[in-house]
C-alpha cells in the first residue's frame, strides 16, 4: 500500500505548492483535485489542481517531470459532480468532464479517475437504475478505450437540505454496488472506498472490503465519529451531520488497525489517500496542514 493525499484540503495552494508539501511531508501519492476552473459548488468542491480542460503535452510533461523529481505519484485524478443530474445541460457537461478526466489520465500515465455516479434525489433507486443504463456504460466503455479505471466513491451525499431526500450519489451501499457491477461487467469500474460513509450510516465498513476486493481501485481514509446521544435524539432519518462529524483519522470511530488488516487479507497494494474534512483543523492554513500531518503520522502505523 502507498499512503497519499486528497489534495481538496489544499484548495489555497498552487499545484507546485501541494507537491512540495507533500514530498516534504513524506507522502507516496496525491489524488489530484481536477474540478473545472469556477467557484466550488460546496465544501471540499471546485478544487483545481490540475485543469483537464485544456491540458498540453507541454503542460503534461511539466506535471510528470515535477512530481518525479519530488517523488511523488499521482494515485487518481479526482472529481465529485453529480452526473446524473435530472438537469440534461448539468448531466452533459459533468459527464464531458469525467471524459476530459479520462483522457488526462491516460497522458499523464496515472491508471485511475475518482468521481461519483451522481442521483436524481427525487427519484427512487429503480428509477435512478434507469438512468444509469443510459449514462454510465458509454462512460466506462470510454475509459476501457483509453485503459483508465473509474473509481466511484461511496458517498451518499445527502448531507445539506438540497440534496435531500434521496441524496445525489446512487452508489452508497453494497447492494446497490453488486448491481451497478452486474450491470456493468467491467475490469475498468470499481470502487474507491472510504469507510467512513458506512460506519455513519450503521452498516459493517470492514466486510465489504472482502466481497470487493477485485473493485478496490482506490482507497479514502477519512474516519467519522458518531455521537450517539444526538442519534438517539434526532434518528437516522435526520440530516447525517445533525448526528455526526467526519474526523481525522484516528480521532473518529472507525477502527483503522481492522480496516487495515482487512486490506491486507486480501493483498490491496494500491493506493489509500487520507481524506481531511475535520471542521476543528481549518481555522488557518496552519490548522490545515497540522491536520494533514496528524493523519500522516496516525496512519504510519499502519502504512509503510
Amino acid at each position: 500500500m502507498k499512503l497519499g493525499l486528497v489534495s481538496a484540503i489544499l484548495a489555497g495552494l498552487s499545484f507546485e505548492e501541494v507537491v512540495d508539501f507533500a514530498a516534504e511531508k513524506g507522502f507516496s501519492c496525491l489524488e489530484m483535485m481536477c474540478w473545472p476552473v469556477g467557484k466550488a459548488e460546496r465544501r471540499y468542491a471546485g478544487v483545481t489542481h490540475i485543469d483537464v480542460s485544456d491540458i498540453s503535452e507541454e503542460r503534461i510533461h511539466y506535471i510528470k517531470d515535477y512530481m518525479n523529481e519530488r517523488g511523488v505519484e499521482i494515485s487518481a485524478l479526482g472529481y465529485y459532480p453529480n452526473p446524473m443530474d435530472p438537469d440534461q445541460e448539468k448531466s452533459d457537461f459533468y459527464v464531458a468532464h469525467i471524459k476530459k478526466m479520462i483522457v488526462a489520465a491516460e497522458k499523464l500515465g496515472v491508471k485511475t479517475i475518482c468521481t461519483f455516479i451522481g442521483r436524481d434525489k427525487n427519484k427512487n433507486v429503480e428509477e435512478n437504475f434507469e438512468k444509469f443504463k443510459e449514462i454510465w456504460p458509454p462512460i466506462i466503455r470510454f475509459a476501457e478505450e483509453h485503459d483508465v479505471k473509474v473509481a466511484i466513491e461511496n458517498c451518499a451525499m445527502y448531507f445539506s437540505y438540497d440534496e435531500w431526500p434521496g441524496g445525489v450519489n446512487l452508489a452508497s451501499s453494497p447492494a446497490i454496488w453488486r448491481r451497478m457491477f452486474a450491470e456493468i461487467p467491467s475490469d475498468h469500474f470499481g470502487l474507491n472506498y472510504d469507510p467512513s460513509h458506512p460506519l455513519w450510516m450503521q452498516m459493517d465498513y470492514i466486510k465489504p472490503v472482502y466481497e470487493f476486493k477485485d473493485k478496490l481501485f482506490h482507497i479514502h481514509i477519512k474516519d467519522a465519529k458518531v455521537f450517539q446521544d444526538k442519534l438517539d435524539d434526532v434518528g437516522i432519518m435526520a440530516t447525517p451531520l445533525e448526528f455526526h462529524s467526519p474526523k481525522l483519522p484516528g480521532l473518529g470511530d472507525v477502527n483503522w488497525g481492522r480496516f487495515i488488516s482487512a486490506l491486507t487479507d486480501v493483498k490491496y497494494k494500491g493506493y489509500a489517500c487520507i481524506e481531511v474534512e475535520d471542521k476543528s483543523f481549518e481555522d488557518s492554513l496552519d490548522d490545515i496542514k497540522d491536520s494533514i500531518i496528524l493523519s500522516k503520522r496516525y496512519m504510519d502505523q499502519f502504512i509503510l
